[in-house]
Order: structure tokens, then C-alpha cells, then sequence
């Protein structure tokens, strides 16, 4: 072999290495697998606490944090983070080597709402001022029937002029008990309501009418008065009577009470009942949030209209006996007959069922709307027979309310 070419071959064997069938050697950055650790000190806080990160790294160079943390960090260590967001908080941590491979790691920390626990509470407050009730509130329930449990909450956040009243329409008290037979199961209907700090009266009354939530109650529940049934007896979902639960537009006569007819309406004992989107809402009394042992001027407030103004339960107390009573709605059952039945009249006596069946007559306490003036404010008020909460606005409905 001529000298200059094995010289050559044992240069190159010195700098490459030479061999048969086993290889040569393997650049060790290929075998540099990156591994990334992270832990935390909690997985459950209440939001605005801390918790502690720690983390480390093998074959890194460098790290940096994504998520709810950022910024570059060290391969490895060690660094308390605040949780600030309801539910999920993710700690991403990324990190890198010289031959551009990578590793990465995540941990999620869950943060939980301090709630103020209002399951079958009975309010005190009589403050129409929603800012009064500021606060993060929470319940457990359940559908009796079903045997299913639910969490409500209800989130009030005061601003200068209105406050925002956000829920999840779950009742703070069980519901679905055994003398109901709702049409739809109750779920969980998230909403957002803008509630007037200082609501003022209008020139005019403003109707009430299906396209519009009447009110909320402090529970998050809404309030929706006027039901989808009416007199229609040509109808093919008609009954005996030749009424029938839905369908019955805005232009509709002798238009159904629920609370007169419950026999259609499958309310419970909360006098409430399920929408076919699942909202649970109630038509009457809540039998809930106050009782029949009322204290200082009366039963609390417990919800606002539409209009911001305040809705309080039916007790007052009287200043000229000094006792407290129901406060009486100003509307009775008319006399006499309906006329003649048709298919546009349903005939009859004047029982009740039917919103056409009550006139306003200044026979009780409350005005055309049943609310009144009583120690310089206005307010609503739960009664026992119809309009038994609300029948038209005093104030200027908000648009938020709308359906």
C-alpha cells in the first residue's frame, strides 16, 4: 500500500474512528432527553391565596413560564404565585437545551370562591340599595324528584349607579317535590342582570309581558308572572276546558293565571315550575327567604323588579295597632259572568283563572302594579292572591331583563 494513503486512513480513523460493524461513536447531545418537573404546594385555594411552585429540570438551559405565570425562569426552583381566577389556574413551564430539543410540564391549580352560604336562609335586610348585598353566595339543593343536587350561586358586584346580579337560576331551597310534575328538568341557566341602585318612578305604568323577566329574586331565581297559556279551545292540545299551557302569543284574551290553575301548571311547593329551556322560575309566594315571623318594619327584601325597584316579602308592620300583618293586594275577582261561551269567550263565572277575571278596585294596601309607599320607599310586595308579586312597572324595565 503506498504510504501517503495509509497515513491517510489512519488520520481519518483518528479523527472519526474506524471499525467494523459496531459503529463509530455517537454525539452525545443526541442522547441529551430534556425532563421537566413541576409541583404544587396546593391543588385547591381560595382565590387571592398563594401557593408555592417548585420545579426542576435535567439537560436544560434555560426555562421559561407561560399561563398563568410568565417570564424566564432558572432550570430549576422554587417561587410562590397568587391564584387569582375562579376555577382552573395553569402553570405552564417550558424548558430547552443546546441541540434544540425541548421538555415541558404543566399543573393546574383549582381556585375556589369564598361563598356565603344562604341554603334555605331566612333574609333580615330591608335596604333597597342592592350595593347592601355586595357579596359572593352559594347553596347546595336538590331535586327531590330527581334525587339529583345542584350548587347555586349568586354574585352581586356594586358599581356607582346599578349593580350586576349574575346566577347560575338555581333556587337556594330544594325543590321539585312530590305535588309537582314538571314538564322539563331544571339545569343550571347562567344570567346577568343590571339592577338600578336608585330607581325612579315613571310618568307612566309599563305593562308587564312575556318577552320580559318581572324580576330576580336575591336567590338568583327569576320571576316570570304571566304564563303562555290561554283560552283557545280550538286548539288540538286543548283540554276539557278549552285552555291550553303554551302557544298563546301577546294578543291573546283570557290568558291563564298559574297559581288559579295549577292543575296545568305543575308548580311546586316554591310555587314555581320549569320553562322547556329548564329555567326554573317562580309565579307566587317563593315560601322562601322570609317567614311568617317578620321583625323591625316587616318582612325583608327579597329581590328587585325588573325596574330596580325592591320586592319584600308580605308582612308589615302596622303603625296604627302596632302588630304586624299581610299586606293585601288591591285587586279582587270580578262579579257576575264571563257571557256567553264561544270560541273567543270561555263562558262562565268570573272564578278566577283567567287575568280578565281581576279588576283593580283600591281594596287593599297596594296599588295597580301591588306595590307601594311604605316608610318613604317604594317597593313590591308577595301577596296571596293576584297579582301575588308584581302586574306592571312603576320604573323603567332595564334591558338586561329581557328575554
Amino acid at each position: 500500500m503506498d504510504i501517503k494513503i495509509a497515513a491517510s486512513i489512519i488520520l481519518l480513523c483518528t479523527l472519526y474512528g474506524c471499525g467494523g460493524g459496531g459503529g463509530g461513536n455517537v454525539d452525545s447531545n443526541q442522547l441529551s432527553v430534556i425532563t421537566v418537573s413541576l409541583s404544587s404546594s396546593s391543588t385547591e385555594v381560595a382565590i387571592g391565596s398563594d401557593v408555592t411552585l417548585t420545579w426542576s429540570s435535567t439537560n436544560a438551559q434555560s426555562c421559561s413560564a407561560s399561563g398563568d405565570w410568565s417570564g424566564n425562569k432558572s432550570i430549576s426552583g422554587s417561587e410562590e404565585v397568587s391564584i387569582n381566577n375562579e376555577g382552573n389556574n395553569t402553570f405552564n413551564l417550558s424548558c430547552s437545551g443546546s441541540n434544540a430539543s425541548s421538555g415541558s410540564a404543566s399543573i393546574q391549580v383549582i381556585g375556589l370562591v369564598n361563598r356565603v352560604n344562604i341554603t334555605n336562609e331566612i333574609f333580615s335586610n330591608r335596604s333597597s340599595d342592592c350595593a347592601s348585598y355586595e357579596e359572593k353566595y352559594g347553596s347546595n339543593v336538590r331535586d327531590l324528584t330527581r334525587a339529583i343536587d345542584f350548587e347555586g350561586y349568586v354574585d352581586v358586584d356594586a358599581f356607582d349607579t346599578y349593580c350586576n346580579l349574575s346566577s347560575d337560576n338555581i333556587p337556594n331551597h330544594d325543590f321539585n317535590d312530590s305535588s309537582a310534575n314538571f314538564a322539563s328538568d331544571v339545569i343550571e341557566r347562567e344570567r346577568v342582570f343590571k339592577v338600578k341602585r336608585f330607581p325612579e318612578l315613571a310618568s307612566q305604568n309599563t305593562e308587564i309581558v312575556r318577552g320580559v323577566w318581572d324580576a330576580v329574586l336575591l336567590n338568583g331565581v327569576v320571576v316570570d308572572l304571566k304564563s303562555a297559556g290561554c283560552y283557545s279551545p280550538s286548539s288540538q292540545n286543548a283540554n276539557s276546558d278549552g285552555n291550553i299551557a303554551a302557544g298563546c302569543g301577546g294578543t291573546a284574551q283570557w290568558n291563564l293565571v298559574p297559581l288559579e290553575y295549577k292543575s296545568m301548571f305543575r308548580v311546586d311547593i316554591h310555587n314555581a315550575h320549569v320553562q322547556p329551556d329548564g329555567s326554573y322560575h317562580y309565579h307566587g309566594n317563593p315560601n322562601a327567604m322570609f317567614d311568617d315571623t317578620p321583625s323591625g318594619d316587616g318582612s325583608p327584601m327579597i329581590g328587585f323588579a325588573a325596574d330596580g325597584f325592591p320586592i319584600y316579602g308580605s308582612y308589615i308592620l302596622d303603625d296604627q295597632t302596632g302588630s304586624y300583618r299581610k299586606v293585601l293586594s288591591g285587586y279582587t275577582r270580578k262579579l257576575g259572568s264571563r257571557g256567553i261561551q264561544s270560541n273567543t269567550n270561555p263562558g262562565g263565572s268570573f272564578t278566577g283563572i283567567y287575568e280578565e277575571d281581576w279588576e283593580w278596585t283600591d281594596a287593599g294596601d297596594l296599588d295597580e302594579c301591588n306595590g307601594m309607599t311604605f316608610k318613604g320607599q317604594y317597593g313590591y310586595y308577595v301577596t296571596d292572591s293576584f297579582p301575588y308579586i308584581i302586574n306592571c312597572f312603576k320604573g323603567e324595565p332595564d334591558p338586561s331583563f329581557d328575554k
